[in-house]
């Protein structure tokens, strides 16, 4: 793939080489860990949509110092704004743990699903802790 191949693409088109990644996941990993296709497509998969969030972060942070060029440093402030904590990559209210847990959960049948090819379940309503005895 050319570099200038990414130009003009739909996010769903963009990825990362599939063997430069593998590698890197065996890298990582001890030698006696071996990690499924499956599971390294999902991890790859990961990766596309946090350099897609850094880069929509980054963007905004040269925009509001009128610049049209994203600089390493926009990048740096991008990652150290309040905005990863609590901003639009967070639901910005606190869970509790067993909150955190079921929206995990969730999420990871989402994944499932998508890897799968298969339809998403809906999100459940939270429970109603009044009911609950």
């Amino acid at each position: 793939m050319e570099p200038m191949d990414i130009v003009g693409k739909s996010k769903e088109d963009a990825s990362l080489p599939k063997a430069t990644m593998t590698k890197i996941i065996k890298e990582m990993l001890p030698p006696d860990v071996r990690v499924a296709r499956d599971a390294q497509d999902l991890l790859i998969e990961c990766c596309v949509e946090f350099i897609n969030l850094i880069s929509s972060e980054s963007n905004e942070v040269c925009n509001r110092e009128d610049k049209r060029t994203i600089a390493p440093e926009h990048v740096l402030k991008a990652l150290e704004q309040d905005s990863l904590k609590g901003g639009k990559w967070s639901n910005g209210a606190e869970m509790t743990e067993e909150e955190a847990v079921a929206e995990q959960q969730r999420m990871f049948a989402e994944a499932r699903a998508r890897m799968n090819g298969g339809a998403v379940a809906p999100k459940q309503p939270d429970p109603d802790p009044s009911l609950e005895s």
